[in-house]
């Protein structure tokens, strides 16, 4: 059975934007390594108009999505054991190793958030995971959703065509990616890094070791703390 992603949606028209293009777009529609599925939220509506959404309790602006039209479109779905996530501001950070977690899965259920937000009662009750892709906030959930599922679909075997490209990319062991070059040896004035055309490959994977770090210490200081914690619990034979 492929990977599965269903997404629950006000606007199922915007899918499956990004994801039917390029590797993941032909991984999909051609070669059935992942299935995309979509539920419009507001069929499950028992208002005449489709309103799934009403004033929020307590008082305040804005409007929050209804538990009871959520519940009904989650019913609607097979589940069949996959995690139920709610792209969300407020929810835990996105991250590789829970993007793996959910890779290994069947597939994901996705529920795409609008207006102030979910009930949280459906959230609760359901067993959804609220989930951040950034310290942004975005009109809806749909393009975090699509983010989430792209990340997920991209570590199924046989997408990406060779496996081992996702070995040294970022977030893979803590550290961000080194640099990438390519022709011309020479842009505008600046040139491939010599160790990278001498065919000398211990010396240049220690070159992009040494870049992965440089990167990450300079860019993204808490993953740099959190590296040097993990390597200090290791002891010096892993250094």
């Amino acid at each position: 059975m492929p990977f599965v992603a269903t997404v629950l949606t006000m606007f199922p028209e915007a899918f499956p934007g990004a994801l039917g293009v390029s590797l993941i777009g032909t991984a999909w529609r051609e070669q059935n390594l992942w299935a995309l599925e979509t539920v419009d939220i507001r069929a499950f509506s028992k208002d005449k108009r489709g309103f799934l959404d009403d004033t929020p309790a307590g008082g305040g602006p804005g409007q929050v999505m209804r538990a009871d039209v959520i519940a009904a479109a989650l019913d609607s779905v097979d589940l069949a054991g996959r995690p139920l996530l709610c792209m969300s501001a407020r929810g835990r950070p996105l991250t590789k190793a829970r993007v793996k977690e959910w890779a290994e899965a069947p597939g994901i259920v996705i529920l795409c958030g609008r207006f102030e937000g979910v009930d949280q009662r459906v959230l609760d009750v359901r067993g959804f995971e609220e989930v951040a892709v950034g310290d942004a906030v975005l009109a809806g959930g749909e393009a975090a959703a699509m983010l989430a599922i792209e990340a997920c679909v991209r570590l199924v075997p046989g997408v990406l065509g060779n496996q081992t490209s996702t070995t040294e990319e970022s977030f893979e062991d803590g550290l961000l990616e080194h640099p990438q070059f390519t022709r011309p040896r020479d842009f505008e004035g600046r040139e491939i890094p010599e160790v990278l055309l001498s065919g000398h490959h211990k010396r240049v994977a220690a070159w992009r070791a040494e870049q992965r770090e440089i990167t990450t210490r300079e860019r993204r200081p808490d993953l740099w703390a959190a590296h040097l914690a993990n390597q200090q619990l290791k002891g010096p034979s892993s250094t």
